[in-house]
């Protein structure tokens, strides 16, 4: 993402590096809290959230490429049929991420959707061996190994494989796979990827309206105000996290990212009181031992190059 100005060459590098830790910090806080945001819309139809959520975002982040001149930028990625047919792509799947998440936290299952986000790294070396055909090291494939024997544990405990969990993970990898092989900047792909799902968004709400199941006018001021804010609760934190990759060691950002499921796991656990029995406890333990051997290999890894 473009928006921020890089550092200038009078501050010192200590400043910068902490300033974007913060940001970095807060964002991922940020996202650890969206649950709470989430459920003051529970009686509102999950597909009419996401709805919104894009139309709001779409408006936020017009505001910002118009206010930074990059509108070009965008009009040149539409232009392009590779562009479109790629950043379609991601934004279904960043749409049916959106969706598997919010319906996941209103139906009761915050703790599976932390569980998601823990398996996100884990899926993405996974992803980079199958797809990228990228070499993995011996801790890695431990760490993979340990997340599989996780999710194992709970499938026998659950009777059926924790689907919510992996349909998250599964889709913010595959989001993360395209959006590498995307030339755009965070900011110009993400406004690119509401702008192609934007009309499919608008007939929605449209239709919802036309047939007075939609809430927007029909519901109170404070629910419309939240549903109006969707688009901050998007793009706010995305702009905090391009400031922080841009400022911090992508090692920093690997031990940060965690801090996101962690405050779900925490919410779902004291704050809405879902089971979180020995066996789940156990399958949960595993998957956090394959995610410290990940960062450690990470680490040791980044020390040598």
């Amino acid at each position: 993402m473009s928006l921020p100005a890089s550092p200038t060459r009078s501050a010192p590098p200590s400043a910068a590096a902490k300033s974007g830790a913060l940001a970095a910090a807060i964002c991922y806080f940020a996202w650890g809290l969206v649950p709470l945001y989430w459920k003051q819309l529970a009686g509102i139809n999950p597909v009419e959230l996401i709805a919104h959520r894009h139309v709001w975002s779409l408006g936020l982040v017009l505001l910002l490429v118009l206010a930074q001149g990059t509108f070009g930028q965008v009009r040149a990625a539409l232009g392009r049929p590779r562009s479109l047919g790629l950043n379609f792509l991601s934004a279904t799947l960043l749409t049916a991420n959106w969706l598997i998440y919010v319906w996941g936290v209103n139906t009761g299952h915050v703790i599976e959707c932390s569980l998601g986000y823990f398996l996100v790294p884990l899926v993405n070396v996974a992803v980079g061996r199958l797809v990228l055909h990228e070499h993995l090291r011996r801790l890695q494939w431990v760490a993979i190994g340990c997340a599989a024997a996780g999710v194992a544990v709970m499938v026998a405990q659950l009777g059926h494989p924790p689907w919510i969990a992996l349909a998250l993970a599964g889709t913010w990898g595959g989001y993360g796979l395209l959006r590498k092989q995307s030339p755009l900047g965070s900011l110009i792909g993400l406004t690119v990827e509401t702008l192609l799902l934007a009309p499919f968004a608008v007939g929605f709400l449209l239709w919802q309206h036309h047939t007075g199941a939609g809430a927007l006018g029909r519901v109170d001021a404070a629910t419309q105000l939240l549903l109006a804010s969707s688009g901050v609760i998007t793009a706010v934190p995305l702009l905090l996290f391009a400031y922080g990759a841009r400022r911090i060691r992508l090692s920093t950002m690997g031990l940060l990212q965690y801090l996101a499921p962690t405050v779900q796991l925490a919410l779902g656990v004291w704050v809405y009181h879902e089971s979180f029995s020995r066996d789940r406890l156990t399958g949960f333990a595993l998957i956090w031992a394959g995610l410290a051997l990940y960062t450690a290999d990470n680490l040791c890894a980044q020390r040598k190059t």
